[in-house]
């Protein structure tokens, strides 16, 4: 879609990472559920649950296309978002046995599956999180008073489903580690430019060198949206990271910590990734 984007395919990509021997025995897929249709959702997620038993998680997430013209490419309306719940639910009996509103249509091999599902939130969003019964993810890193506001609206609001008995949270967003804090600092510029480049031109460019950017002669806009894009992180060292990830984890009671990194300096993004690996007591990667 973008020059930025490597690929939006995400159940060719959790294919890809399922089929590989690592660690973690389960593989997370994520869909903007607005963009496509539930049938074909329910029978791309069905075919991955049954190559990869137990291995798949199903993230939903609210957002439909980033631009007007990406919007009609998907056949998606800007207003789709407001139906999530409806669309979630007949998702769901997609899973069960067939969409109530198409009789005798039937999603193959999704119908007597349970994949498990993960709805990606901001804050209205663990409401209907809350009402289906599924797990949350949320952007929380930042550990907010709204976010945990949200969180605690969420547990209190949980109803039980069959896939999941008990609430369960998901804290997401970027954690960079480093030998010091300034060169932790360094390797969330690239991608804060390209947010703050994105919301002003609406579209995501490449991934350019911190440097690169340090240099760059920004309006007032594109530095408002690049303060923000670079805030709500945690960075810094091996230690430090800890610290800070244990404070939060106390602070909002998450079950499961989920991080991403995307930065031009591909072997210090590496090195990121090793020093975290080390602090939640993973292997090595091969």
């Amino acid at each position: 879609m973008c020059r930025g984007v490597a690929g939006s395919a995400p159940t060719v990509l959790a294919a890809a990472v399922a089929g590989r021997d690592l660690a973690d025995p389960r593989r997370h897929g994520r869909v903007m559920l607005p963009n496509h249709r539930t049938m074909v959702v329910a029978e791309q997620f069905g075919v991955l649950e049954s190559l990869f038993p137990g291995r798949i998680d199903m993230g939903l997430g609210r957002s439909v296309g980033f631009t007007d013209g990406i919007r009609r490419a998907l056949g998606a309306e800007k207003g789709a978002m407001d139906g999530f719940a409806e669309r979630l639910a007949e998702l769901g009996e997609w899973f069960a046995g067939g969409a109530s509103a198409y009789p005798q249509v039937h999603a193959r091999p999704a119908e007597g599956l349970r994949v498990p599902v993960f709805i990606l939130a901001n804050d209205a969003g663990a409401d209907i999180a809350a009402e289906a019964g599924a797990a949350l993810v949320i952007g929380g890193l930042h550990g907010t008073d709204a976010t945990v506001a949200a969180i605690e609206r969420y547990r209190k609001g949980f109803r039980a489903s069959a896939a999941r008995p008990e609430p369960y949270v998901v804290l997401a967003g970027n954690v960079a580690v480093a030998a010091t804090a300034e060169e932790a600092a360094r390797l969330l510029v690239p991608e804060a430019w390209a947010m703050a480049y994105s919301r002003t031109r609406g579209v995501f460019p490449p991934l350019a060198p911190a440097e690169e950017v340090a240099a760059l002669a920004m309006t007032d806009r594109e530095r408002e949206h690049y303060g923000a894009a670079l805030r709500g992180h945690v960075h810094g060292t091996e230690d430090e990271v800890a610290a800070e990830l244990a404070a939060l984890v106390e602070r909002t009671g998450a079950d499961e910590l989920l991080v991403t990194t995307n930065s031009y300096d591909r072997e210090a993004l590496l090195d990121s990734y090793a020093r975290l690996a080390r602090l939640a007591g993973l292997p090595a990667a091969p």
